[in-house]
């Protein structure tokens, strides 16, 4: 299992913004984290598109040195309001993306 400290995930997060942006054309986008239950970490990005908020995201487990592992390669998405299910399994973020779009 291959691990990265939090700041290199968001590093090769912020990498993508002006492309995602640009492709998919997004109002906003920014990151997302969040901590779930038993030491797994949501991180990914938060969107705005098409009047909504989105947040799309992996699963991550962080170890006993603060350092995170990709435990789930597909992506989920959240809305920001109570009536969306999340969707999941998505293959990419392109894919995921490509859902709202």
């Amino acid at each position: 299992m291959e691990y990265g400290t939090r700041e290199e995930i968001m590093n090769t997060l912020q990498q993508s913004f002006h492309t995602l942006m640009d492709t998919y054309k997004l109002e906003d986008i920014g990151l997302f984290e969040e901590q779930g239950q038993n030491g797994e970490y949501y991180i990914g990005y938060t969107i705005n598109q098409n009047g909504g908020t989105y947040m799309l995201h992996q699963t991550y487990k962080m170890n006993q040195d603060g350092q995170f592992s990709l435990i789930n390669k597909e992506w989920t998405i959240e809305a920001d309001e109570p009536k969306f299910d999340d969707k999941k399994g998505y293959g990419s973020i392109e894919d995921a993306l490509q859902h709202l779009h």
